[in-house]
């Protein structure tokens, strides 16, 4: 075979090859292409694209008057795409770009106009499809940015991408926050209406398809078909009031910074429905202050000291065992109970004051006399022990309460059975509210039901949950017990604690004129773990009843732990909180402190008229439509408007008679008249400190005192 034929056959050799391998890959790309391309193509979009969620809007939290205790407040994030639609010509960029910067620059002034400037032209050079331009963005600031120059070309052309964020906010910070509660995925358990009725609360997620970019950045797809759109989450109505949770928070904290405890709670609770208009709880911090770090009010069971002789004394009347005027020997406030068998002391019983010898038991229940339970509760039950016990479990002592917000204490209330059961001390300890353990709001539920005429509910903190207006569900207080003991011993023992604030240990601090109260003082001392009980032992101090005692329409509790300043007497340390409250809310609540009155037709006395700021008593008065209800024959009064009153003229440098009139009025008046004013207190003028129709000169300070 010749050179030259050898060569061509290495050739045709070669070419062969070449075009097999050609049309093997071929074959490969149709194989890719037709065959399984669905498959690869699925898988490429998959590396590419991903599906976020998009967190849905929560539901707010309402307090029972209408005022916003929690809601989500939208915040957004903003990112660029450098070249969208509107500006991928460099032109219509660079011609508006420091006009952006401009605006940018102007609201948000932490970064110069130049600063801006340059950051959006580095993007663009480096050709960002996804350039952050600012966090925490209000919804009222991202409209302003929509109408920058650029950004104003609409949603796909000017590259503004927003992503949307909702952040939780408490409008009243610290009020009832811990009842309140938080949402925390990193919380196993959940925290206060926020936690239980998180299912409501949170809605329905949505989502967004999202893109990956070079660097592996994902930016959102903008095609509402690859959305979900998240649904919001339902509001919650609860039952706290603002200005009574307000108030029993100020009163509380004042009195905890005064007497240095270690935490205190109070539960402000609607008689006949069992809502609850105000919780407080605060913790001593180390730095001396107080926080809201853990619901007291619900979670901490403990010893509850004398409020329990409430149960003792219902118990004993119930079954006959006693009555009101049964006497018995109080030894001057110290009792050794002896063991018959061995002659030796297994109880030592004193009571915090001498109360003197023999007297009833309503005076040793007013008293608040240890030594007066325990003679009256230990014969009659040392020998059928259950008698006492069934009672208080008749009384769901021993039960939770079942609250709508998590966290609830488990109460103690021991029986024969118990393996903690003392056959010599047990009745004796508990008749007076020790080897029991209640958390506070328990104690509150049962002297509620004293004041609810015997019926027992449990409390309730959630009134309504409502979606897009519309109620989803209504909640109404659960029956505990219809009936905790017969119409005979419930008058007795309210008649008792009546008692206790008129003439025993709530005299001094509780008692006022304006309305009445009912309840009982508990001082009892903390054991201090295996030591037990001892003379320096921390002690806490509680105030538990109702107001007004004839019609009842509000109970409440106050518990306040290891007082280091001041004495440790519950009458002292709960006593003022408890007073305080009491007080607001009877001169806030119209039904209490104004009850109506029966006009009587044809009246022809002229009313009293404040003499203060006539024009707007007017204008009130005409907006609401009232006539005068007689002809009044008198000279120089006007009833053109409807209204009868005298015009009263303000001489400057002559004092005005302000006495009687309410602070606003009182300003008015003595303002009008050139005189600077001091004020001391609240409600109605009572004093001034220069005599109406005095010479004063013009600009004095005149001080006045309201009560």
């Amino acid at each position: 075979m010749s050179i030259r034929t050898n060569i061509l056959l290495r050739v045709y050799l070669a070419f062969g090859l070449i075009l097999v391998f050609a049309l093997a890959v071929v074959l490969q790309m149709c194989r890719l292409q037709f065959v399984q391309g669905a498959k690869w193509k699925a898988m490429a979009s998959k590396m590419s694209t991903r599906y976020e969620t998009v967190e849905a809007t929560r539901g707010n939290i309402l307090s029972v008057d209408g005022a916003l205790l929690a809601t989500s407040v939208p915040e957004y994030e903003l990112h660029m795409d450098m070249f969208a639609g509107g500006i991928v010509d460099d032109k219509n960029f660079y011609s508006k770009v420091d006009s952006l910067a401009a605006n940018l620059a102007a609201l948000y002034p932490d970064h110069s106009e130049r600063y801006y400037s340059r950051m959006l032209r580095e993007a663009r050079k480096d050709s960002s499809r996804y350039q952050l331009i600012r966090r925490k963005v209000t919804f009222t600031e991202l409209k302003q940015i929509r109408k920058f120059p650029i950004f104003n070309m609409g949603k796909y052309k000017g590259g503004l991408i927003v992503l949307q964020q909702n952040k939780r906010i408490l409008p009243f910070r610290s009020l009832a926050a811990r009842t309140i509660g938080y949402k925390n995925e990193n919380v196993k358990n959940a925290v206060g209406l926020e936690g239980a009725y998180a299912s409501y609360i949170n809605g329905e997620n949505g989502k967004r398809l999202m893109q990956r970019i070079a660097g592996g950045v994902y930016i959102p797809v903008n095609d509402d078909d690859d959305e979900v759109t998240a649904k919001d989450g339902a509001d919650i109505i609860s039952t706290i009031n603002v200005n009574l949770q307000d108030v029993a928070q100020k009163a509380l904290k004042k009195q905890l910074d005064s007497v240095q405890a270690d935490f205190g709670t109070v539960v402000l609770m609607e008689v006949a429905t069992g809502e609850v208009r105000a919780i407080a709880n605060f913790t001593r911090t180390k730095d001396g202050s107080y926080e809201e770090r853990f619901n007291y009010a619900i979670g901490a069971e403990a010893e509850p000291g004398s409020t329990f002789k409430l149960a003792t004394y219902m118990t004993l009347l119930d079954q006959r065992k006693i009555d009101t005027n049964t006497k018995v020997d109080i030894q001057h406030g110290r009792y050794d109970m002896v063991n018959p068998r061995n002659g030796k002391v297994f109880l030592h019983i004193k009571d915090a004051e001498d109360a003197g010898g023999v007297i009833t038991a309503k005076r040793a229940f007013e008293e608040s006399s240890n030594v007066g339970a325990v003679k009256l509760a230990y014969p009659a039950y040392v020998n059928n022990p259950r008698e006492f016990t069934d009672a208080l479990y008749r009384y769901h002592l021993n039960e939770k309460n079942h609250l709508q917000i998590p966290g609830e204490g488990q109460p103690l209330i021991k029986n024969p059975s118990s393996k903690s059961w003392n056959k010599l001390q047990s009745i004796a300890q508990m008749a007076y509210g020790y080897e029991s353990k209640l958390s506070p709001l328990q104690m509150l539920t049962f002297y509620n039901a004293v004041a609810n005429n015997g019926k027992e509910i449990a409390p309730i903190f959630v009134k309504e949950i409502r979606s897009m207006g519309n109620t989803v569900e209504r909640f109404q207080a659960r029956v505990i017990n219809e009936k905790v003991c017969s119409d005979e011993a419930l008058a007795k023992v309210r008649g008792l604690l009546e008692g206790v604030v008129l003439e025993g240990t709530g005299k001094t601090v509780i008692k006022n004129k304006l309305y009445s109260v009912a309840g009982k003082t508990g001082t009892a001392q903390i054991a201090n773990g295996s030591s037990g009980y001892g003379a320096k032992d921390a002690h806490q101090a509680s105030f538990c009843g109702y107001f007004p005692a004839d019609h009842p329409k509000y109970s409440m509790i106050v518990v306040i732990s290891n007082p280091r300043v001041g004495s440790h007497l519950a009458a002292w340390v709960a006593g003022p909180v408890f007073r305080k409250i009491a007080d607001r809310v009877y001169s806030s609540d119209l039904e209490l402190s104004h009850p109506p009155v029966n006009h009587i037709v044809g009246n022809t006395t002229m009313p009293k008229i404040k003499q203060g700021n006539i024009a707007a008593v007017k204008k009130v008065y005409s907006k609401l439509g009232i006539k005068p209800l007689y002809a009044s024959a008198n000279t120089g009064i006007d009833t053109s408007e409807g209204i009868p009153y005298d015009e009263q003229k303000y001489k400057v440098g002559i004092v005005p008679a302000v006495t009687g009139m309410s602070l606003s009025d009182a300003l008015y008046a003595l303002g009008n008249a050139g005189y600077k004013v001091g004020v001391k207190g609240s409600g109605v003028v009572t004093t001034q400190s220069i005599s109406a129709g005095n010479a004063a000169p013009k600009g004095s300070k005149i001080f006045i005192e309201l009560q």
